[in-house]
């Protein structure tokens, strides 16, 4: 594997007396400080020299304890207050991208590649270059960097596997000034979300509201807040990530956890908006509240504590402006300049929907002591373009597609080419061939994953039970994978390894639990309650999350979903486990292979207890699968699958890609 140039390593936690005076001349500081109950230190740390902050001042303590009432120098003065005189105005400009899940560039043979995040630098760095002299250009992260593409190979399972973090080290080199944590970022673990940070992270990332992790240390990786200075104005930064979807209770981390987002702001931001002209709140919650379909919702899902939460209780806090950058929801808003709706007591809310089909700008004029007058300029999201060189320069529909105008070629050769080759062998390498009778189209499995039976899912879930021969236990009885976990399809022909990971991105290891047959007769009655029926389909987007949860199983579990009159009278019948029929066997433990989104509870789609959402009325509690006894292999889901497609030679109906009726509806 080609080596890559590493960056220098993250020098953010800079306390010396020497570099804070070098940093500000009107603050001091005192090395070694403590913050104390309801008190931040506000501690100078290292700008990205790539970004456009001048100076950076991270705050530490504990922002959850209770409201802050001080933030002040390590020497245990206040903070002074925002320099600008009153009447002076600010220009500034706020560029913001969310959700990217590391399509910095995407590869294609035939299309050719698109630079998704060289686009988005050319377009910064055109703003940084044109700006006045009382302008300043900010480029930020909403969160989600990791998980979605190829490049997260490159951060490994284990601090051995490391070869870099690809989203961060892309994001450091364009400039990025600043990055809140996504709950995508703990995917593979605070361990390596630990070691990517400090390899390739050259800007604070910030949130409030997570806490307790074994191996990601507020403070010393990430910080609850952070203010940016630039040209006299200062910027302060919030960040907050998602209660619903973050991926607590893991084994080697059961401590970690998240906190209401909305405490974290009634706690930090008044006495954060005393310290700065502005504040950013980088909120990776989900636009909405409670249920909402939005963005990449198929239909409506568990928001939980929100941005229009957030929104409000920020708007009542304070009279500085105050503007919310979104994420999670993968939610495109103000497409078409401000939408007055998502103005909520007075904050502006934005979003930049996902894998970098958008950077956001939000221009806004601050004035000292003018608060939320007049205060923003411009609000919008410029589209980033896909590339097809299949498509004539003459074409119409050429306009709206990739040029070698449109990025930044020189970033993309020093900072992108590297990462891709040092994934390209792997990327290319085929691993077997889809035959042409596999069934497996992308709309088939599309149209199927939701509603019924889907050969796709048969295949992987027999190829996990026949791969569990090598699993350090043994062998399985059994195997499940969640519906909203398979994002595409296959076409027919030669199979290579990066057409499997568009399949299935994300980040799964295998665990293996025991449950006797009733266990497993109840956890099928609450499959059927999630089953996409019929009627609905139309009112929803199957090509999006449908996010109920519905299970695929292995083919040692059978049954039929008679559908009822409505979700609540959905029923589980005819089941047989290895043959046996269910009655038989109610008190027979079996194993099976669960990956690791179900294993915690799969969140918002309610293997933990909480009611069924998606679409789902009645509050029909889901089962809790959390407390089942369970072994943990370190195996990685995906990498099984592909040594078993390896092994058989591809994808078909004789390795498994067809439909057997194990699930039967009607």
């Amino acid at each position: 594997m080609p080596s890559l140039p590493p960056l220098s390593r993250r020098r953010f936690l800079v306390t010396a007396a020497a570099a804070a005076a070098a940093l500000s001349p009107v603050l001091s500081f005192r090395a070694g400080a403590q913050a104390g109950p309801g008190t931040l230190l506000m501690v100078p740390a290292a700008p990205n020299p790539a970004g456009t902050a001048e100076r950076v001042f991270v705050l530490h303590g504990d922002p959850l304890s209770g409201p802050i009432t001080a933030i002040v120098t390590e020497d245990g003065n206040p903070v002074p207050a925002p320099v600008l005189a009153d009447g002076e105005r600010r220009v500034l400009r706020l560029m913001h991208f969310n959700d990217l899940h590391n399509h910095i560039t995407e590869m294609h043979p035939a299309r050719g590649n698109t630079h998704r995040m060289a686009q988005m630098v050319r377009r910064v760095s055109e703003a940084r270059a044109a700006a006045a002299e009382d302008e300043v250009v900010l480029f930020v992260s909403g969160g989600d960097d990791h998980t979605g593409s190829v490049f997260d190979e490159l951060l490994g399972w284990a601090p051995e596997e490391f070869v870099a973090d690809a989203g961060y080290r892309a994001a450091s080199a364009a400039g990025v000034d600043i990055a809140v944590l996504g709950n995508h970022e703990f995917d593979r673990g605070a361990e390596m979300l630990r070691i990517g940070i400090a390899a390739d992270a050259a800007f604070p990332v910030i949130t409030a509201n997570v806490h307790g992790s074994a191996h990601l240390a507020r403070d010393r990786d990430y910080v609850a807040a952070a203010v940016l200075e630039a040209k006299g104005l200062r910027v302060g930064f919030l960040g907050l990530t998602t209660q619903v979807d973050t991926r607590t209770g893991q084994p080697d981390d059961p401590g970690m956890a998240v906190a209401s987002p909305v405490a974290a702001v009634r706690n930090v931001l008044p006495a954060l908006a005393q310290v700065s002209d502005v504040v950013v709140i980088l909120s990776h919650c989900g636009f909405g509240s409670g249920q909402h379909r939005t963005g990449k919702a198929g239909a409506a899902r568990l928001i939980g504590e929100g941005d229009f939460d957030i929104a409000e209780a920020a708007g009542a806090l304070t009279d500085r402006p105050v503007v919310l950058i979104g994420g999670h929801s993968h939610t495109a808003l103000n497409t078409g300049g401000l939408d007055p709706d998502n103005v909520m007591d007075g904050v502006l809310m934005t979003q930049a929907e996902a894998n970098g089909r958008y950077l956001g700008e939000i221009a806004m004029s601050i004035r000292a002591g003018a608060g939320r007058q007049g205060w923003f300029t411009h609000v919008g999201l410029h589209p980033i373009k896909r590339r097809d060189d299949r498509v004539a320069p003459d074409d119409p529909a050429a306009a709206a597609l990739e040029t070698d105008a449109d990025y930044d070629h020189a970033y993309e050769a020093a900072h992108v080419a590297p990462l891709i080759a040092a994934l390209e062998d792997r990327l290319a390498q085929t691993i077997g061939t889809v035959a042409p009778d596999a069934d497996v189209a992308p709309a088939r499995v599309i149209a199927d994953r939701y509603m019924r039976e889907t050969a796709l899912l048969n295949f992987m879930n027999d190829a996990l039970v026949a791969r569990s021969r090598t699993f350090p236990g043994g062998p399985v009885d059994l195997a499940l994978f969640n519906a909203t976990a398979i994002i595409t399809g296959l076409e027919a022909g030669p199979l290579s390894f990066g057409d499997w990971y568009a399949v299935m991105p994300y980040a799964d290891q295998v665990h293996v639990a025991r449950m006797t047959g009733a266990q497993i007769g109840a956890m099928l009655q609450s499959n059927a309650h999630r089953l996409v029926r019929p009627e609905e389909a139309a009112d929803l987007d199957l090509g999006g999350f449908v996010s109920r949860g519905f299970l695929h199983f292995s083919g040692g579990l059978r049954y039929r979903i008679v559908p009822g009159a409505d979700a609540a009278a959905a029923r589980a019948e005819d089941i047989t486990i290895l043959g046996a029929p269910l009655e038989a066997v109610r008190t027979r433990v079996f194993t099976l292979a669960v990956n690791s989104y179900v294993q915690l509870g799969a969140f918002a789609e309610a293997w933990n207890g909480q009611p069924i959402v998606a679409g789902v009325g009645g509050e029909i509690a889901g089962m809790d699968l959390r407390d089942l006894d369970y072994s943990h292999t370190g195996l990685v889901y995906r990498n099984e699958i592909i040594a078993h497609i390896r092994d058989h030679g591809g994808i078909a109906p004789d390795t498994g890609a067809r439909l057997d009726g194990r699930l039967v509806v009607g």
